[in-house]
């Protein structure tokens, strides 16, 4: 919804960026991409039909499926899963999660982020950190300075096999998890071993 922008009622993607939305400029990165066969949008419920007039006038034609938002991150990205699933094999599909504000992306890393799925499973797409990163425990003093060469900034797209991500979206569900910040946060919650791709920092 962009509530940290204060961009006057109107959400954040569908601010205009030379004449044309940012969400639009993100979806045309899949759109001409090859490897994307279908685009699920997820979209926050009363401007759904908004977003179909921009996907008409700017003849997006992979969008296929357009879903509600819920009242989290991590439902809203449930709901668009649940609506793939409901039409692809789980199994044998494989789904990039994305962010609407994201339009900086190249076709050189969604390419990357399918190939790696392919061969290990899961892609989460990374920056890295090129500023000093602390930790403290009591919000007050500095605990630790880490050695930023060892961090990455987790960025979009986080990229799985639908049957896998969507398991653990149920396992949270299940088990009244539904706060993770992220795909990443919520499969590492579950154990699951994560493999990174290398994305552009200005993304």
């Amino acid at each position: 919804t962009g509530t940290r922008m204060n961009s006057g009622g109107r959400p954040k993607q569908f601010l205009e960026l030379h004449g044309k939305p940012i969400l639009i400029h993100t979806i045309e990165q899949f759109e001409h991409h090859p490897e994307i066969d279908n685009i699920a949008v997820v979209c926050i419920a009363g401007w759904i039909d908004y977003l179909k007039g921009l996907l008409h006038r700017h003849g997006i034609q992979k969008v296929k499926w357009i879903v509600p938002g819920g009242t989290t991150s991590q439902e809203s990205t449930r709901n668009g899963l649940n609506a793939i699933a409901a039409d692809q094999d789980p199994a044998d599909t494989i789904v990039l999660i994305h962010d609407g504000v994201r339009p900086l992306i190249t076709p050189e890393l969604i390419h990357d982020n399918i190939q790696c799925v392919k061969d290990y499973g899961n892609a989460i797409t990374v920056a890295p950190a090129i500023e000093t990163i602390i930790t403290t425990g009591d919000g007050a003093c500095v605990d630790q300075v880490i050695d930023r060469s060892a961090c990455r900034l987790a960025r979009a797209p986080q990229s799985f096999v639908l049957k896998d991500i969507l398991d653990m979206h149920h396992r949270a569900l299940a088990e009244n998890y539904d706060e993770m910040i992220d795909s990443a946060s919520l499969m590492m919650h579950y154990g699951v071993r994560l493999h990174i791709v290398n994305g552009p920092p200005e993304n």
